[in-house]
């Protein structure tokens, strides 16, 4: 009955009750965050998608991520801009920059926009930050969301029980 209301709310808790270790929702949590911070229009980002989808991550937590850091992304367009400005101005990298840029399929990856650089690169930055930070979270907190949301009419119901439920009946 108010499952459709509830719906929205339903990856949040997939995340916290997967049978997934904490390490994989650190993991995919923290793809998601590079993939959310970098620009969709380029090879980095497509190839970022191939990653995430073939790692073992978990999906959910990683949706999540790129969904919240798209937005967060937009907001650290200056300091990404200012990163990528820093490194493709950055006279002993010339010739590196000229080279990758000849290849027949790097330009596609457009490393030479200073926001999809400096994006690639912050995000790279904060990784492994993130995923330690995650990966204690959810050891910390994934058990307690479980316990307590299997207590519940409300929370079963977030968990889909009642979908086994009924159709067991």
């Amino acid at each position: 009955m108010i499952g459709w209301l509830l719906r929205p709310a339903r990856p949040l808790v997939k995340v916290l009750t997967a049978a997934d270790s904490p390490a994989q929702i650190a993991l995919g949590f923290a793809l998601g965050m590079l993939v959310g911070l970098v620009p969709k229009d380029n090879l980095i980002a497509f190839s970022l998608g191939v990653v995430l989808f073939s790692s073992r991550a978990n999906l959910a937590a990683a949706a999540l991520a790129a969904f919240t850091f798209t937005w967060l992304g937009v907001l650290a367009d200056p300091i990404s801009h200012r990163i990528g400005l820093g490194l493709l101005e950055f006279s002993p990298l010339e010739g590196v920059w000229t080279w990758l840029y000849n290849l027949p399929v790097v330009p596609w990856t457009a490393f030479n926009n200073t926001v999809v650089l400096g994006s690639l690169i912050l995000g790279l930055a904060l990784f492994y930050p993130v995923f330690r930070l995650i990966e204690i979270a959810a050891a910390w907190l994934a058990p307690r969301a479980r316990d307590r949301l299997a207590k519940y009419r409300v929370g079963q119901m977030l968990l889909g029980v009642d979908v086994v439920m009924k159709g067991a009946a």
